[in-house]
């Protein structure tokens, strides 16, 4: 009987998914560390970036002021543990990221106007750093999104999700979109007709 009762309680145990929740839990902190650190390497770019266009496009002084409001609030926002299981504190991030976002565009669009600064070595360098910051950032929020879908999962499941309760488990945030039905509606195109 006793060695039943221990073949039981390990059956029982290996099927509870503790451990696989936390090898999982370990994976959306890992993979939320890399998002923060993406979003970090862009926050460092861009002071050059600013001080490169201001050289050329001094005029802009708007557009300056707008990245250079939107990386403050981005690099003010306090990134901590809890921000993963706060879904207030994760909407916030991805808000003053996307500003940040938004106003490296209005800056990137700015250079267009300026065949100098386009031109610019200097310049090239730091706006292609910027692109391939972008891409790691999109690869970063991916590799979280698919990190986030295996835990829930994991919480969501029978039998893992008694599990989930008694340990207190919840689902996690992941990435949205800020405003989906303008992202669902084509562009308009007009070629000046």
């Amino acid at each position: 009987m006793n060695w039943f009762t221990a073949v039981v309680l390990a059956s029982v145990l290996s099927g509870c998914g503790y451990n696989e929740f936390q090898a999982k839990d370990e994976g959306v902190k890992a993979a939320w560390g890399e998002v923060v650190n993406q979003y970090q390497r862009r926050s460092d770019l861009i002071p050059n970036l600013v001080n490169t266009v201001k050289g050329y496009a001094g005029h802009e002084k708007e557009t300056l002021e707008s990245v250079t409001r939107a990386r403050a609030a981005a690099t003010s926002f306090q990134i901590t543990p809890e921000v993963l299981n706060n879904p207030e504190a994760f909407r916030k991030f991805q808000e003053v990221q996307g500003e940040l976002s938004s106003a490296l565009s209005r800056l990137m669009a700015v250079s267009e106007n300026y065949p100098q600064l386009k031109a610019d070595g200097l310049f090239r360098d730091l706006q292609s750093q910027l692109e391939g910051t972008e891409n790691r950032i999109t690869v970063a929020r991916q590799r979280y999104i698919k990190s986030v879908q295996e835990y829930n999962v994991l919480a969501r499941s029978f039998p893992t999700n008694l599990t989930a309760m008694v340990f207190g488990y919840e689902t996690r945030p992941s990435f949205t979109v800020d405003n989906e039905r303008a992202i669902s509606t084509a562009p308009a195109v007009n070629f000046g007709k």
